[in-house]
């Protein structure tokens, strides 16, 4: 960008602003007095942005309150904004005030200079739009920012997170038919227990999975309710009658979705709990997947000194001093992911509590961190698939090791000889390291052709 300089002023006086860019003075005054962090307002916030003041022209035409040549104007550098054809022009962080005022205006003034440009009018002359007057008639950053935020929210799950999770979870469906005849001894505590199979361990996962996308879809539905109309407090002010059912319309026609305005704004708009549970479902999302990557750690740890029934496919080197040595990379990055997932989750709490009467202020810090939870556990789920999940196998000699030395298999034995025989013979075999058959032989609790019916791992794994 050119080190030239153009003045514009507003309602605080003038300031000097790149001479090429497309933003405006309150934008400029944002980058200058806001700049902390490196974190950028998500550019999927913008793009519903510009979806909401692309819509808000077409009613505001419809209700006469501007000509067809302003909506025009408005619509077409709001579509050019959501093909992404200006996305250096939205430089504001996260860490501003808490409405969004700032980004609403950087997306105003943008829209007034794309058309301002288009017609050979200087940059920042407001002509022919004005970022107020036109681009923002109706609204208010109090109505725009929450529900761009839902918007965007809802657009990047159906598009990006829910697709990759279904993946995923086929993908352990295909392994859990795969190894559905594999038994293999369970652990509970970490020390042995009974048998199941690997299938069937591996089929925890997938339903776990199903159920977090459950929650995810059924919350999706609450971000549907728009504020929009409900202006700076949710009354109203400065929209004409029917200004918030026609523009959810407007949105519900060009997405494709089903918004619909807020039958109560005050609610929405002083606080915005269905954001707030929305990074719960994917905060428990995280805690699923890292349930998940930590199972797959433990049953691959070693080789030769740990469990070893799983192999993980070697994404690379794993020691800088052990040749040879492969660790489970893939778990250890999902881990840390959902680990920051949880951390941002408690940070959108508190932010939701951040109301105080008719305004949420934490409203940048709710949309950045759920936009980027959705990102990053996508990248995550994506990852785990291709380079993990994909690749695995299982070690069959090992797992049929453990199974047959395991004294757990004696649980079978408790319905017949009773709790306290069972344990005795358990016991024997722990303290004299023999077999469990050979134990029971020497305690004589049970004849060998029924320990050999009782005993019998394909038995165990079903009810009795």
């Amino acid at each position: 960008m050119s080190n030239m300089k153009r003045l514009e002023k507003d309602s605080l006086g003038s300031i000097d602003v790149p001479e090429n860019a497309l933003w405006g003075a309150q934008t400029q005054r944002s980058i200058l007095n806001f700049a902390i962090g490196d974190e950028l307002i998500p550019l999927e916030i913008i793009y519903a942005i510009a979806q909401i003041k692309a819509s808000a022209a077409r009613v505001n035409n419809h209700l006469g309150l501007i000509n067809t040549k302003i909506t025009q104007y408005i619509t077409e550098a709001s579509s050019e904004i959501i093909e992404g054809k200006h996305n250096d022009q939205f430089p504001l962080k996260v860490w501003q005030t808490g409405s969004g005022t700032q980004t609403n205006m950087n997306v105003n003034e943008v829209i007034s200079n794309i058309a301002a440009k288009r017609l050979n009018n200087p940059l920042g002359s407001h002509n022919p739009l004005h970022p107020n007057d036109h681009v923002n008639r109706s609204q208010s950053t109090n109505d725009v920012f929450p529900a761009a935020i839902q918007i965007a929210t809802i657009i990047t799950s159906k598009d990006e997170l829910i697709p990759e999770l279904k993946k995923l979870i086929n993908l352990f469906h295909l392994k859990s038919k795969e190894w559905m005849d594999i038994i293999k001894i369970g652990r509970t505590h970490l020390q042995d227990a009974v048998p199941l199979t690997l299938g069937q361990e591996v089929s925890a996962w997938e339903a776990q999975l199903e159920t977090a996308l459950g929650r995810i879809e059924i919350n999706l539905k609450e971000l549907y309710q728009l504020p929009l109309g409900g202006t700076a407090i949710g009354t109203g002010l400065n929209a004409p009658q029917n200004f918030d059912n026609l523009i959810a319309l407007d949105i519900a026609r060009k997405t494709n979705l089903p918004f619909e305005t807020a039958a109560n704004k005050f609610a929405i708009m002083a606080s915005h709990d269905g954001l707030v549970n929305m990074m719960s479902q994917l905060k428990l999302l995280a805690i699923t997947l890292l349930k998940i990557v930590n199972d797959l750690r433990l049953l691959s740890c070693g080789p030769r000194a740990g469990l070893s029934e799983l192999q993980l496919p070697a994404n690379e080197p794993g020691s800088s001093i052990m040749p040879g040595k492969i660790n489970p990379t893939q778990c250890e990055a999902i881990a840390m992911v959902c680990t920051q997932i949880i951390g941002m989750d408690t940070s959108v709490s508190i932010a939701g509590s951040g109301g105080h009467l008719q305004m949420n202020v934490y409203k940048p810090l709710i949309g950045y961190n759920i936009l980027k939870s959705i990102k990053l556990i996508q990248n995550a789920c994506k990852s785990c698939r291709e380079n993990m999940i994909e690749g695995i196998q299982p070690n069959k000699p090992k797992i049929k090791q453990y199974l047959e030395n395991s004294l757990m298999l004696v649980t079978a034995l408790a319905p017949s000889i009773g709790y306290e025989k069972a344990s005795k013979i358990a016991q024997l075999a722990h303290d004299k390291n023999l077999t469990l058959r050979q134990a029971s032989n020497q305690l004589n609790y049970i004849d060998e052709e029924e320990f050999d019916t009782l005993i019998n791992p394909k038995s165990m794994i079903r009810p009795n």
